[in-house]
């Protein structure tokens, strides 16, 4: 499929990139860059234009009672809710209509790639370049672990750019299925609705969609991958570390892309283009895998925290909120004893004093003294 992007890359911008593209073994990242660099200008105006005054036309006294930190995290979280649902739709679009994608064999899902891919890995990777950016100018707000964060998603994905598991794209981006409901949690907290009807059903979206798929979807298509992988290992696709680091040596023999009885497709023969030598350094494959397995690990981690944080916000017996303490303490037992002193002068020139206690002191004693 084409790239549904109207606008092709200006001569100049792509050969501005080229240099850098060659080096790093990207080739089909100038054919995006532009996409790439419009991504990161839509996303910043929405945070810095568009959230801001949305939120103080619709939400005017919550915005401007939140402090700076929790408003540029109200900014991003509206920025990362846009970039969820253009992404997610996107993802959906592709596979459902890219039949290119749809007839790719083992060796199109590992070094195939078509217009439409290419579009939507310069959408995710535009987003996480302003992540970044975002990230190292408020490191003070995100800390170093976003930042580390930023850094690795940006990286995995213009890994896409070799290309590079391409097909898998859109699969993964449906990870992002639970993000709108992860940020309308976060938005109730801010909104003081939280253990509200509104957040218990939201919670149930969000921990189904979550399950679904980042748990269900998510493990059974890393295990695709694995597989896929291991069968361009057994056909000797895979090269070891040398002086090019594996990326001008793999496969001497033509592979297809697609099955024989799919290659009638139109376009079918074009998907390999960008596959050179159609080798697959064993650094890429071993660092994929490695931290595929760990993002599923922390996705199970993230589940069960997940669950434990949004039961905290309601009532047993779905939830373990604790009724708020309540002080019972008896008031003789811890307020200081009041006492009241007053003198007094009789007509015949006798003085007196008068001493009243409250609380800890006997309440009727009184002292006279005449003088």
């Amino acid at each position: 499929m084409r790239d549904p992007f109207p606008i092709a890359a200006p001569q100049w911008l792509a050969e501005a990139v080229r240099p850098l593209a060659d080096k790093l073994s990207l080739p089909t990242l100038p054919l995006h860059i532009h996409e790439v660099l419009l991504a990161v200008v839509f996303y910043q105006t929405i945070n810095a234009v568009i959230a801001p005054a949305l939120s103080r036309r619709f939400f005017p006294q919550a915005y401007s009672s939140f402090n700076r930190r929790t408003r540029i995290n109200w900014d991003v979280h509206i920025v990362s809710m846009v970039q969820s649902l253009l992404v997610n739709t996107t993802a959906l679009w592709i596979m459902y209509y890219d039949t290119d994608r749809n007839n790719m064999n083992w060796a199109g899902k590992i070094w195939g790639y078509d217009g439409a891919l290419g579009f939507l890995q310069s959408l995710a990777g535009g987003y996480f370049m302003w992540d970044l950016f975002m990230c190292t100018y408020h490191i003070n707000i995100f800390g170093p672990g976003m930042l580390a964060h930023a850094v690795s998603a940006c990286t995995v994905f213009f890994f896409g750019f070799r290309p590079f598991l391409n097909y898998y794209g859109p699969v993964f981006i449906l990870y992002e299925l639970s993000s709108p409901a992860l940020n309308m949690h976060w938005f109730m907290d801010k909104l003081n609705m939280t253990g509200s009807i509104y957040q218990l059903i939201n919670g149930i979206i969000l921990i189904s969609t979550f399950f679904f798929c980042r748990l269900v979807w998510g493990s059974i298509n890393s295990v695709l991958v694995f597989r896929d992988i291991w069968t361009a290992m057994q056909n000797g696709g895979v090269v070891g570390l040398d002086q090019n680091l594996g990326l001008k040596y793999g496969l001497d023999q033509p592979v297809s892309a697609v099955t024989p009885q799919d290659q009638p497709y139109t376009g079918s023969e074009d998907i390999m283009r960008f596959a050179g030598s159609r080798s697959l350094p064993a650094w890429l494959a071993l660092s994929y895998l490695a931290s595929n397995i760990v993002l599923n690990v922390l996705n199970w981690y993230w589940f069960a925290k997940m669950i434990e944080a949004l039961r905290k916000r309601f009532d047993p017996p779905f939830g373990t909120k604790r009724p708020e303490k309540k002080e019972t303490a008896v008031e003789e037992q811890t307020q200081e004893p009041e006492i009241e002193i007053q003198r007094g002068l009789y007509a015949d020139g006798r003085k007196t004093i008068e001493i009243t206690g409250t609380q800890s002191t006997p309440p009727s004693v009184r002292s006279r003294r005449r003088g």
